[in-house]
């Protein structure tokens, strides 16, 4: 009876601690509550696509030719912080985005968080500020938008950049993933982990190769969470999760044509580097880059290379890069 009492009295605690969460939270994160909070805000723009307001910022001389960032599940333009900037004093127009549910974009409950309708709107992003072609970059989540892009956008894709890309539904075998996947539950359970810093720093370890542990900064765990701690971006976490159909990038890695560069981190334990090395046997005209002493984030942990990488093979016409990286890197053409 004693251990049945201290059972029904935990459960109680925890629906009531649940409670007060959901009652609790803010509906969304006002732009004007942390612009000033936030990297680079002073490059930040936003553009109505399809009825909702799609966060982006922009760097680099409008006469230069465009270049398209896309971001990873959970994140936002922060990840590109460091090499936007770069990549914009290497003589390039440089847009990085925040799809729609993350960063400071809208996070819409009609909208379904696919992977395809994500694409579809960096499509019409495009569309709205008047790039017509561009080199499309995605990281990890945002390597499966890219890709996308890449299939059933083609002729908006000038090259292909996919780092450390998702490329099939692997990742949704993650117990938290799957624990989050059961109704009820992940509504419960998603606005703790989103908003829980030691969580977040728990995730950084996993994400990032021991060599740059120094990046994990409160600076670092703040820029992640502030975008997140809201319910509308708990929705938009779960719905994408939900969603998740990445195997077809797998699967038709074979019809991309256009000149890739495949950028992956040697320690990466998210997205094995196996993946980058299928990836790169599928797709014709592709180069793949290996970085020694790298996890999942290559242009945050290696900016300096990622960002000479990028930049060599956007001024190639057929995507050349050199073949020698000295120790830095492992290059197969």
């Amino acid at each position: 009876m004693r251990l049945r009492n201290i059972a029904l009295g935990l459960t109680g605690a925890v629906g009531a601690a649940v409670a007060v969460k959901m009652l609790t939270r803010s509906a969304t994160v006002e732009w004007g509550d942390v612009a000033g909070e936030v990297e680079h805000s002073d490059r930040s723009n936003f553009v109505n696509v399809d009825g909702a307001s799609v966060h982006f910022q922009e760097f680099g001389d409008a006469a230069n030719p465009p270049l398209v960032l896309i971001h990873g599940y959970t994140a936002s333009t922060y990840v590109w912080r460091t090499v936007a900037p770069m990549l914009a004093e290497a003589g390039f127009r440089v847009f990085a985005i925040d799809l729609l549910g993350f960063g400071f974009s809208d996070k819409p409950r009609w909208f379904d968080y696919s992977i395809d309708s994500q694409a579809r709107v960096v499509a019409r992003f495009m569309d709205r500020l008047g790039i017509g072609k561009a080199v499309i970059i995605g990281s990890s989540y945002g390597g499966a938008v890219a890709g996308t892009l890449a299939l059933d956008y083609s002729e908006r894709v000038e090259k292909l950049v996919l780092v450390d890309a998702v490329a099939n539904d692997r990742v949704k075998e993650h117990p938290i993933l799957r624990l989050v996947s059961v109704p009820g539950i992940g509504e419960a359970i998603a606005p703790f982990l989103a908003d829980t810093k030691a969580f977040h720093r728990h995730r950084m370890k996993k994400t990032l190769s021991p060599a740059n542990y120094d990046l994990i900064s409160q600076d670092r765990v703040d820029a992640i969470v502030r975008p997140l701690a809201a319910a509308d971006a708990h929705h938009s976490l779960l719905a994408t999760s939900r969603n998740w159909h990445a195997n077809r990038i797998t699967y038709d890695a074979h019809l991309i044509n256009q000149p890739t560069l495949i950028i992956w981190g040697e320690d990466d334990r998210v997205i094995p580097v196996t993946d980058g090395y299928r990836l790169h046997d599928s797709i014709l005209h592709s180069r793949l880059v290996v970085l020694k002493n790298c996890g999942h984030v290559p242009m945050e942990e290696k900016s300096d290379l990622f960002a000479e990488l990028v930049a060599e093979f956007c001024r190639d016409r057929k995507g050349r890069i050199a073949d020698s990286r000295g120790d830095e890197a492992m290059v197969q053409q």
